[in-house]
């Protein structure tokens, strides 16, 4: 087994992970980028479609685009990159972590580092997750596994398609297997609402005259050997009304319901696990519960947009720097969620700097109203046009809205919407 040591590791090459090392580097700090796929750029490769790019570069780009851009953002580091290389056990018990690594090109590596960042990004939730009735026909896949079917390995999953969840992923996919020459007879959401972006729906579906049949569940998907349909039955009412369900015949089903943060490894840590994002908790220095581990990007919180994700991992790496030259968080105030609100992200903010949170809304609604309370006394107020579950929100709070907390350990920093 070859022993390495870096300053740091950074796991996941994706837009994240990158964004991260780029900082632990220009800090001057030795750093080593672990990634299991045979080059950089995650997720991002498989996204051909445009729409990445809008705040980070000021133009619209392709996924493998954005990932380039990133990618040539670490000409001339000094980054240690071990690509097609799977990170199967993380030892973070002592000062020096030491995670275990298998690589058909470099073998068994044991690299140590005194900082670890994790960028693993997310998965995707599957049938098994939400238990959907029926026999195990082939023809029923995730979104993702269909848009790298085509983007990438350039095969066609199916001819005549139903994408059960209204994600982002999923309403790509509706316009991407019609861009192939392939039927999308309709798109399931059992909510009231989309799940995806505004603008997905709209480019997706609406311009592609494909039916989105909202408040409505798939109760079984029919079929022995592959696919032959799914019934649906609407929900009224929170109820679900089984005489108004009816068939849609159909090859292929393509899921998209949902994204989880890949936190196995983390948890096997002993990462502190929030249950409403699945990420890691984190401080005002996102770093977890375990000293010297940070984290951040999908694998923290499931973001909208890849700019995000770059601009939340540039802070990680930013942070990791800092702890890794003896910066500590100092004073911190505790944030948690309240009416409207699913979860704040980082969970604490420091009293004497500006901190940038994240939150996702738990309802639609216009002209709604932000409010930022401070041991239940408001100190921020903004208006939202408009708000809904699919639209992560942020907000920047610095010394002048958290001075009241100095002194006061026990204070609590509430977000939330009316």
């Amino acid at each position: 087994m070859k022993e390495l040591a870096f300053d740091a590791v950074v796991i996941g090459g994706g837009a994240a992970g990158m964004a991260a090392a780029r900082e632990l580097d220009a800090a001057g700090l030795s750093c080593a980028v672990v990634e299991r796929e045979e080059s950089l750029g995650g997720i991002l490769l498989q996204c051909v479609h445009n729409g990445f790019g809008l705040i980070e570069f000021n133009e619209e780009l392709s996924g493998p685009e954005f990932a380039e851009r990133v990618e040539e953002s670490l000409s001339g580091t000094k980054l240690a990159v071990f690509t097609g290389t799977t990170v199967m056990e993380l030892d973070a018990h002592t000062e020096t972590k030491s995670l275990f690594c298998y690589s058909a090109r470099f073998g068994v590596l044991r690299l140590n580092a005194r900082a670890v960042v994790l960028a693993m990004g997310c998965r995707e939730r599957n049938r098994g997750n939400i238990r959907i009735p029926g026999d195990r026909p082939a023809g029923v896949y995730t979104a993702g596994l269909a848009q790298r079917l085509v983007n990438v390995e350039g095969y066609i999953p199916g001819k005549d398609t139903v994408i059960i969840g209204s994600g982002d992923i999923g309403l790509i996919m509706a316009r991407r297997m019609s861009w192939v020459g392939c039927k999308v007879h309709a798109v399931v959401e059992i909510l009231p609402y989309p799940s995806g972006l505004t603008r997905n729906v709209v480019q997706c579906l609406h311009d592609f005259n494909i039916p989105l049949y909202l408040s409505h569940l798939t109760t079984r998907i029919i079929g022995k050997e592959r696919v032959e349909g799914v019934e649906i039955t609407p929900i009224e009412n929170g109820a679900l009304v089984h005489e108004k369900a009816f068939t849609i015949a159909c090859d292929t089903v393509l899921l998209s319901v949902g994204l989880v943060p890949e936190n196995e490894l983390s948890k096997s840590a002993g990462v502190e696990i929030n249950p409403m994002t699945g990420g890691a908790q984190v401080d005002s220095m996102l770093m977890t519960t375990v000293p010297g581990l940070f984290a951040c990007g999908n694998v923290l919180h499931v973001h909208d947009l890849v700019d995000y994700v770059v601009e939340e991992a540039r802070r990680a790496g930013r942070n990791a720097a800092l702890w890794l030259k003896g910066a500590r968080p100092g004073s911190e105030v505790r944030v948690k969620a309240g009416p409207n609100v699913r979860y704040v992200a980082p969970g604490r903010v420091r009293i004497d700097a500006d901190n940038k949170l994240y939150f996702r809304p738990l309802v639609v609604k216009n002209d709604a109203l932000l409010e930022v309370r401070l041991d239940n006394r408001v100190i921020m107020s903004v208006k939202k046009n408009h708000i809904q579950p699919s639209e992560m929100q942020s907000i920047v709070l610095g010394p002048k809205e958290l001075l009241a907390a100095q002194g006061m350990p026990d204070s609590v920093l509430e977000i939330s919407l009316r």
